[in-house]
């Protein structure tokens, strides 16, 4: 007989230690173990969390941005590196889910970085890597685009668990690929702020857009939503604002992101941080997706798949194809990268 897990999720609102690696990583290890700590089974953390967002694209020339950009690249991590070492064993010892945003370099460039999502299991294992698909708007000054590989959706103790990162959200397809594996734990991490227009002008409602996004896919997919987003602290906004005024005003002018939970009315059941970092709890029980099913299911009977056919590409980008390495090697780009619970099948047909 099936049952349905019930556990406590944690989303933490938080803000890294900019362009410093190890002491962002200290204060992950420090918010998974205050989560733990608490009941939490699942700690989940915003976008770039290591180490830093690269708001300074949306305020200054691309010309202007080559002293930030330098320590972004220097600050990445790669993903089988001492960083994410130290985030797995503290998953593993406090025995909690932890989904975590950094901004991942690859052995194959200095400065090829992606806004990466890495999901660790509470054994410490990895259980999947996403890269953003698209960076959006100005994010694509510091970013490059992802591929398909961690479209993935994994089975696990405390039910199928997702993950997109920010505006990723708002593509219906990326949504729709999780959806069709049977997602019932949706991560949506979120940058600290988001400027869009000139001082003084109406600009993008981060907080609505961010509710409204959460909200739809909770709704849609009748499942948890966990939304971990940043906070941008003043010392930040003091050094990419290098004394300008205007450059300051796009910062504090622009809408806070929030952190928060949605069950599967698409509705928050947790407290909705804001102003000052902190961690958003709630109790997940999965019992609660069965009877929404019954009246929208787009991935079961609500759906007409005779009408409307789905193609998903989940190979791996890499630079080059190497014909004398292990398929492994050549298939995700890393030399070294392994322990991934990946199909053999490189595309999902729903």
């Amino acid at each position: 007989m099936r049952t349905y897990p019930k556990f406590k999720a944690a989303a933490c609102h938080a803000a890294p230690i900019y362009f410093d690696t190890p002491a962002t990583t200290d204060k992950a290890c420090a918010l998974i173990a205050e989560a733990a700590a608490n009941g939490a089974q699942l700690v989940a953390f915003p976008e770039s969390f290591i180490s830093s967002f690269p708001i300074w694209c949306g305020v200054w020339a691309p010309v202007d941005t080559h002293e930030f950009f330098e320590k972004f690249a220097a600050s990445a991590i790669q993903v089988n590196g001492p960083e994410i070492a130290r985030l797995r064993e503290t998953a593993k010892k406090h025995g909690v889910f932890v989904s975590i945003g950094i901004n991942e370099v690859t052995s194959a460039s200095l400065a090829c970085v992606y806004d990466t999502n890495v999901l660790i299991g509470d054994d410490g294992s990895i259980l999947n890597r996403h890269r953003k698909l698209v960076p959006t708007y100005w994010e694509k000054m510091a970013w490059a685009s992802g591929d398909g590989s961690g479209l993935r959706v994994v089975d696990t103790r405390i039910g199928r668990i997702g993950a997109l990162v920010c505006g990723e959200n708002t593509n219906a397809l990326a949504r729709y690929s999780l959806l069709a594996q049977g997602e019932n734990v949706h991560i949506s991490s979120f940058s600290p702020r988001w400027p869009t227009h000139p001082p003084g002008e109406a600009a993008y409602d981060l907080e609505a857009s961010i509710k409204l996004r959460a909200g739809a896919h909770a709704f849609e997919g009748k499942l948890f939503n966990i939304v971990a987003s940043g906070f941008l602290p003043p010392a930040a906004i003091d050094m990419v604002a290098r004394d300008n005024l205007r450059a300051r005003q796009l910062m504090e002018e622009a809408s806070k992101s929030v952190s928060m939970i949605l069950g599967p009315s698409g509705m928050p059941i947790s407290e909705v941080i804001r102003d000052g970092e902190g961690i958003a709890y709630a109790e997940i029980d999965l019992a609660k997706c069965v009877v929404p099913k019954q009246f929208q299911d787009v991935v079961g009977y609500y759906n007409r798949f005779d009408v409307f056919s789905v193609r998903i590409n989940r190979h791996a980008h890499a630079p080059a194809r190497f014909h004398d390495e292990q398929a492994s090697t050549a298939e995700y780009g890393e030399p070294g990268w392994s322990g991934l619970p990946f199909a053999e099948s490189s595309d999902i047909d729903a």
